[in-house]
């Protein structure tokens, strides 16, 4: 695995295609919108007000997180340095790469967390403690 750090991770604006009488359409393709393939897709929604989601780390998949309606926060942390992005428009997304250590919170009233990832739901690829995450993390460094 290659380390990366939260100054890898980046936002991604998606074209946004716009008709005046019939709203918006952003499209996410395999191999061009992406610098992955997607493999899984799932959404987060209907998270009570003041709690979290997240709180684990990948060692190899990648995800693209979007807020597809409302807004919420996705905290990154690498171990060392964390970087926090306010997301709240359905057009742009959050790239997360591997051994990123994430939290999402302060979700609004409706809003709906859209994740695509690079791969499909393998267990022994979470790191679910926070002290398992360092440990992974300074091991691989």
């Amino acid at each position: 695995m290659s380390k990366f750090n939260v100054f890898d991770c980046s936002i991604i604006e998606l074209d946004k295609h716009h008709s005046i009488r019939k709203g918006n359409l952003t499209v996410i393709e395999n191999g061009v919108t992406l610098p992955f393939d997607v493999k899984r897709v799932y959404y987060i929604y209907d998270v009570p007000g003041g709690e979290s989601r997240g709180a684990h780390a990948h060692k190899d998949l990648s995800q693209f997180v979007v807020a597809a309606s409302g807004s919420f926060r996705v905290t990154l942390d690498d171990g060392k340095c964390k970087r926090s992005f306010f997301l709240n428009r359905p057009y742009l997304g959050l790239y997360v790469k591997p051994g990123i250590w994430r939290d999402l919170d302060d979700f609004s009233s409706g809003a709906v967390c859209m994740v695509l990832a690079s791969e499909i739901y393998k267990e022994d690829d979470y790191l679910r403690s926070y002290e398992e995450f360092i440990r992974y993390s300074n091991e691989n460094s």
